[in-house]
C-alpha cells in the first residue's frame, strides 16, 4: 500500500492507496516544532484506527510546502515505516511541463494538483485549491502547467479581520442565505464567504478568458465544500486531488 502525505502550512493530509483506490485518509495539524517521534506516534495510532497497519505500507509519496518539516517526515518514514519517501520536487518525473518563469518556484502541491487534474479530468482545466492560501492554477489542453494566482485563504482573511479590529469577532464560516446581513455575525459571514465567492468567481472567469477555450474547473482543499457545485462555478469538487496527484507521481517514478 502507498502512503501519500501532503504537508501544508495549516494541515497535513494523509491518504493510503491500495492500487488506485483511496482506502483511508485523515488530517492532522501542522506544527514545525513537533519532533519526528511525536508525528510517528500519531501516525502509528492514526493508521490502525483507519484500518491500516504500518507494516502494510510499501511506499511513501510526499509533497511539502513547509521546508523545516520535510526532514521531520523523512525521518518519520524511515524510522516508523522503513520507507524512504519520494519527495516531489526538482528531478522527479511528473509528466507535466512547468511553463513558469522559474519552474522551481512552483510549490510541489500545485504540481501534483496539476498532475491529478489533467490525468483525471483532462485539459484545459483550472484548479482552485482552498488552503491556507487560495491558489488558482491553469493547465493547458496538452497538460502543461501554465501558471496561476495566489490569494489569502478564507481562514487567513477571517483571522486578519478579527485581529485588526477592536469590535469584530470570530465567526463560523457558513454560507449565508442573503448578502445584506441583519446583524454583525451575518454581515461578517456575508463579506467573508459571499465576498470570497465573488472573488473566486471573478478569477475563474479571468482564467477562462486567458485560456481562450472551454475549461473544466476543479475545486479542492478544506473550504471547497462551502461553495455548492450547483452554483455552476465548479464542474468538480475533488477533496482528494492532491493525494491522487501524489499517487500518480509515485507510479511515474517506479
Amino acid at each position: 500500500m502507498l502512503l501519500t502525505i501532503d504537508v501544508g502550512n495549516t494541515n497535513i493530509t494523509l491518504g493510503v492507496f491500495n492500487g488506485s483506490e483511496l482506502i483511508a485518509s485523515g488530517r492532522i495539524a501542522s506544527d514545525p516544532y513537533r519532533m519526528a517521534d511525536e508525528y510517528g506516534l500519531i501516525l502509528s495510532n492514526l493508521l490502525p484506527a483507519k484500518g491500516v497497519n504500518t507494516d502494510q505500507i510499501t511506499g511513501v509519496s510526499m509533497c511539502s510546502v513547509v521546508p523545516q518539516m520535510t526532514s521531520t517526515f523523512v525521518e518519520l518514514c524511515e524510522k516508523y515505516l522503513n520507507q524512504t519517501p519520494l519527495i516531489v520536487g526538482a528531478g522527479v518525473k511528473t509528466g507535466v511541463r512547468v511553463l513558469y518563469d522559474t519552474p522551481k518556484d512552483v510549490g510541489s502541491d500545485r504540481i501534483v494538483d496539476a498532475v491529478a487534474a489533467f490525468k483525471t479530468y483532462g485539459g484545459p482545466c483550472i484548479v482552485v485549491d482552498f488552503g491556507t492560501a487560495t491558489v488558482f492554477d491553469a493547465i493547458s489542453r496538452k497538460g502543461d502547467y501554465l501558471g496561476g494566482a495566489i490569494a489569502p485563504g478564507l481562514d487567513v482573511s477571517a483571522e486578519s479581520l478579527y485581529r485588526a479590529t477592536s469590535q469584530l469577532r470570530r465567526v463560523e464560516l457558513n454560507n449565508p442565505k442573503e448578502a445584506i446581513g441583519k446583524n454583525t455575525i451575518h454581515s461578517l459571514q456575508s463579506g467573508l464567504v459571499l465576498g470570497y465567492y465573488d472573488m473566486v468567481k471573478g478569477m475563474v472567469s479571468r482564467f477562462k478568458d486567458e485560456l481562450g477555450e472551454e475549461s473544466k474547473v476543479i475545486a479542492t482543499g478544506g473550504h471547497a465544500n462551502l461553495f455548492d457545485i450547483e452554483n455552476g462555478m465548479f464542474d468538480v469538487i475533488d477533496l482528494n486531488l492532491t493525494l491522487t496527484g501524489l499517487r500518480i507521481t509515485y507510479e511515474l517514478n517506479q
